[in-house]
């Protein structure tokens, strides 16, 4: 009786042991991220809606957007990413980014919570192969919001859409419809230098959720096209029509239209339509914007409207940034409102105001802020900052923007950018770089390089120093200058020039450290009064370090790029004729400019000309392995030694790869470049309450220029930071998930099941065995 009770109790746990792990199984199919093939199969063939014989896999409904998903409608907030079609070394145009990369970014993605991935032109094959295909694993697709770009020099010239016989709408229309034909896979262009090309077989169509059409318009483009087609008020299309419409907005509402007809008719297939916008060319008036050329435009979705037949509908999409244009700044209606946390929101304030002036729903297709050492613009009230953030602060500020957009009922919100863009240029910086090699090495000072959430660092698998205070990075260089004070080590990469120095009697917290730096010949300062130093060649730069709070790189006057293009070039700032001549003794601070001198026309004031100091050092820790690391970091003091990296542009050098700088302004009479060999550098330790003058003696440090960058992937802090985000928010949606149950457990022997179940039933469901032993 016993061992009959035994093998009872045994047998009881080996059926019970079975179940659990036949539930493992079944819930392990069901929601990890890589699906069985019977899932994805039946997921994938009730992706789409179809009636009155178009199919579609997403639609509009009142202000919401909805996705059609096993094989119901799903209200959703659109969570994305935009990625560029750059990686470091390349530009846009060659589409250099290979399948491999394309289907590593689509987990990271996709481990992030997102859905959505936006892309702005047509893109090369290994694209929509590699969606495809990592669509095909995943248990939960991501979803594409496909772009039409237009050509920006065409449009520059001409500045109406109807010009030279129409020829802007015409290439607009044609690159849209070939693009429909990549979507179903059935496609083939022809080489064209900077544009894609290729033979496209895959089949992608039922992941486009959405065109959004064009770029962010240039203000005279849309005046241009109204003044010069003044009867064009109207267009009547199969899908999509206007009455009454500025002819702008009947440009853009025939394109649409003729994209709609072409797949129609061709494959039977639509999608929701919108078109790019943003603050610049918004529908509202804004009396305080001081430049007239940022209120000068509007463009309004609202004039185009889907015909009865067109149920996917049109939604409304901009790029909504929190720093630019200066309005954003200077309305009165946005800086006297406040959020529930009572601060001032000029951001949540303009999002309030975008969304209730349309009445379809509206996405915001770009936003975000740079985790750049360089700054552009300065977001007053909030902080968010167009750069001057480190990569923490970066995603903070992205979820609270992220939660703005969502608390003001917009129907998404895609982050630019998903990667780093090293060839990008913005407009305090573009001047003191070469533009055909901006690819090939990484500028902190431009902000537009640094919106992604996934880094290029240099170095193929890790970068060659971290200042972080560990010097172990260091033990195979030799220093290039030993004196009383200090030994100076350096090394160079494609971001940062790096100094290390192993300082003797060096008080940190008192004394004072002083790096010169000699990059060109026959001109600097040999010596500066004011700090009792010599040097014993002419120092272009000076690096004080003098504790955490008073660090800072210091430039001769008369090879100060900011003063040359401000006071000599665009006479917006005072004239000192004593920077014309070389060797003054003078360092000036290092500045880059915020804002130039404006008006602003409704406070009838003048805002007067801004600048920030780019040249404070600041000290923590670079090493993003480590709790208190900072993507900000500039130099770090620990145990007697001293780690700096100092970004090129800082040093006047427009481009490292070959070795190019800034020749002599007034020789020049302009900022142009010039190549050298190398730099001379020198150390020298000034102890606290000194008055003996000391002299440096600079010796020689060279790199070997490239051809190609050296770089390796890194998820910024801001990933993780949106990741948790981005799920949370999920979390929110109040929205019944509903699942087709026999997706999961057909194939298991359990039937009878309804065919339409809620994930409680599931969990339900898979109790259900338990029940039965009793």
């Amino acid at each position: 009786m016993i061992k009959g009770a035994m093998r009872k109790k045994r047998l009881r746990f080996t059926i019970l042991l079975l179940i659990c792990l036949q539930m493992f199984v079944l819930w392990n199919n069901a929601f990890t991220c890589h699906a069985s093939d019977d899932f994805v199969y039946r997921r994938n063939k009730s992706m789409l809606f179809e009636e009155a014989g178009l199919k579609y896999p997403a639609k509009v409904s009142g202000r919401d957007f909805l996705i059609y998903t096993n094989g119901q409608w799903k209200k959703v907030f659109l969570k994305g990413v935009n990625i560029g079609a750059a990686k470091p070394g390349t530009f846009p145009g060659e589409l250099a980014i290979t399948k491999e990369e394309y289907l590593r970014w689509f987990r990271y993605i996709s481990r992030m919570n997102a859905e959505v991935i936006r892309v702005y032109t047509t893109m090369k094959p290994d694209f929509y192969d590699a969606l495809l295909e990592f669509n095909k694993t995943s248990s939960k697709p991501l979803y594409l919001m496909h772009g039409v770009w237009v050509n920006e020099e065409v449009i520059a010239m001409l500045n109406d859409a109807y010009a030279d016989n129409e020829r802007i709408k015409n290439d607009f229309i044609k690159d849209a419809l070939d693009l429909v034909d990549i979507f179903h896979g059935n496609a083939e262009l022809p080489f064209k230098y900077g544009f894609a090309h290729g033979k496209y077989e895959t089949d992608i169509s039922k992941y486009v959720i959405g065109w959004i059409l064009g770029i962010e318009w240039d203000p005279y483009f849309v005046l241009g096209t109204n003044e010069n087609n003044p009867s064009k008020t109207s267009y009547s299309g199969k899908y999509l029509y206007t009455e009454n419409s500025p002819p702008f907005e009947t440009f853009l509402c025939e394109v649409g239209d003729k994209i709609l007809s072409y797949e129609a008719e061709k494959y039977g297939m639509v999608r929701p339509v919108s078109y790019t916008n943003w603050l610049t060319t918004d529908m509202m008036e804004h009396p305080n914007e001081p430049l007239v050329k940022e209120d000068l435009a509007e463009v309004n979705v609202e004039y185009i409207k889907p015909r009865e037949n067109f149920k996917p509908g049109v939604f409304a999409s901009y790029h909504v940034y929190p720093y630019y244009p200066d309005f954003m700044n200077y309305q009165k209606e946005y800086i006297g409102f406040k959020d529930d946390k009572g601060r001032v929101n000029t951001y949540k304030a303009y999002l309030r105001d975008l969304y209730n002036h349309h009445n379809i729903p509206v996405l915001v297709a770009e936003f975000g802020v740079p985790a750049s050492r360089g700054k552009a613009h300065d977001a007053i009230y909030s902080g968010y900052n167009q750069g001057n953030h480190d990569e923490t602060e970066q995603g903070r500020i992205i979820v609270d923007m992220l939660k703005d957009i969502y608390d003001e009922g917009y129907c998404g919100a895609l982050v630019f950018a998903w990667q780093d863009e090293w060839f990008k240029r913005t407009w305090n910086t573009m001047d003191l770089d070469l533009p055909d090699e901006r690819p090939y090495w990484s500028n902190p000072q431009t902000n537009e390089q640094q919106f992604g959430l996934l880094a290029f660092d240099p170095g193929k698998e890790k970068s060659i120093c971290y200042v972080d205070g560990d010097i172990d990075e260091w033990k195979k260089d030799e220093p290039i200058n030993i004196s009383s004070g200090a030994s100076l080590f350096v090394k160079s990469d494609e971001k940062y020039v790096y100094l290390m120095l192993k300082t003797g009697n060096f008080d940190f917290s008192k004394d004072t450290l002083y790096i010169s730096v000699d990059s060109i010949a026959g001109q600097g300062n040999t010596h500066d009064k004011s700090r009792n130093l010599s040097f014993k060649r002419g120092a272009d730069f000076l690096i004080q370090i003098k504790g955490k709070n008073k660090s800072r790189i210091l430039v001769d006057a008369h090879y100060d790029s900011f003063y040359y293009i401000y006071a000599e070039q665009l006479n917006m700032i005072p004239k000192k004729e004593k920077y014309k001549k070389n060797d003054t003794g003078i360092f000036n601070p290092m500045y880059l400019c915020l804002n130039r001198e404006m008006w602003l026309p409704e406070d009838k004031r003048t805002l007067l000309f801004s600048q920030y100091e780019t040249g404070v050092l600041q000290h923590g820790n670079s090493n993003p392995e480590d709790k208190d690391y900072n993507s900000l970091t500039d130099f770090c003091y620990k145990d007697g030694n001293i780690e700096i990296r100092i970004p090129w542009q800082l040093l006047n050098v427009m481009d490292p790869s070959t070795k190019t700088v800034m020749g002599n302004f007034y020789k020049n009479n302009s900022i142009k470049g010039q190549t050298i060999d190398g730099f001379y550098l020198g150390a020298g330790v000034v102890k606290e309450g000194a008055t003996d003058k000391i002299d440096i003696i600079m010796d020689y440090y060279t790199w070997s220029p490239w051809s190609a960058p050296t770089y390796h992937e890194r998820l910024k802090p801001s990933y993780y930071i949106l990741k948790d985000a981005f799920k949370q928010l999920k979390l929110k949606e109040k929205v019944e998930v509903k699942v087709n149950i026999n997706d999961y457990i057909l194939r298991k022997g359990i039937h009878k099941i309804p065919k339409t179940t809620t994930i409680n039933d599931i969990s339900r469901l898979y109790m259900y065995p338990f029940c039965m032993l009793k």
